[in-house]
Formats: C-alpha cells, sequence, structure tokens
C-alpha cells in the first residue's frame, strides 16, 4: 500500500498525512478492497484547469480530476486537487477549508471505488458516503 502526497504549482495544504492515509486506508477496507498506488497532486487552478482541457477536453474549473488505474479490488489512481477552487468552496458553502478538502480527498477515492456522481441520484449517493467517510476520519486521532 502507498499514500503519496505532492504539490503542482502551489503549497502543500497543512494536512496531517498519516491521519489521512490512515484514514483512506479504511474507507478502502470497508469496501472490501486494498490500496495499490494512491497519488496525491494539490495543484493550482490553473495547472488543473490546463489537465482538464488537455485530458479530458473540458473548459472549466474543477476541484478534483481522478485518473483510475484501479485493477480488480485494488485500488489505485492520480488524484489531483485544486486548493484555489477547495478554498473558494468551502466560503461558498461557509464550511472550514480543511473539511471541504477532507471531503475532496475521499470523493476521489470514492471515484476509484466504483461511486459516481453524473446524475442527481448518484450525487445523493456519493454525498452519503462523503458524509459517512468524514464520520470516520472524525474517529481517527
Amino acid at each position: 500500500m502507498q499514500i503519496s502526497y505532492s504539490t503542482c504549482e502551489t503549497e502543500m495544504p497543512e494536512i496531517n498525512q498519516e491521519r489521512i492515509s490512515l484514514w483512506i486506508s479504511q474507507v478502502v477496507e470497508n469496501f472490501e478492497c486494498e490500496i495499490g498506488e494512491i497519488n496525491y497532486y494539490f495543484c493550482s487552478d490553473d495547472y488543473l484547469l490546463e489537465m482538464n482541457r488537455e485530458h479530458l477536453n473540458h473548459d472549466y474549473f474543477t476541484d478534483i480530476i481522478t485518473f483510475d488505474y484501479t485493477v480488480a479490488d485494488i485500488i489505485s489512481g492520480d488524484l489531483f486537487i485544486s486548493v484555489d477552487t477547495v478554498r473558494d468552496n468551502a466560503e461558498e458553502y461557509q464550511v472550514d477549508f480543511l473539511e471541504e478538502l477532507h471531503r475532496v480527498i475521499v470523493h476521489g477515492v470514492l471515484h476509484l471505488l466504483g461511486i459516481d456522481d453524473k446524475c442527481d441520484e448518484d450525487q445523493e449517493i456519493m454525498t452519503q458516503k462523503e458524509d459517512e467517510s468524514l464520520a470516520l476520519l472524525s474517529k481517527i486521532h
């Protein structure tokens, strides 16, 4: 199992990487899967916008782009998170920056675990799984 944290054109957010890694491991275990390699890249808006254009042909800002390399029950992927958009969303939703960042961090993993959010029904399931996962994080010290 490997979970790594890097930056692209931004500073590393002040997260407890050991705690986050333990949390993500527990979330994946709850789905009866295991972690292969998950790489988090914290980026600027501009960096992620360029990736969105180049790889997905989308011309808009987003909080996360997930590249899924999962094979069977071995969860692997590259997750690119815009710290700028997460900060903007935290203000918009009137939540703490770290709370919103944690939601986005687990959102990407939930995508790797096969949970989608393209339609309203799927978004409802995604939000429920995010909330359950955030409750789990609150128990990890």
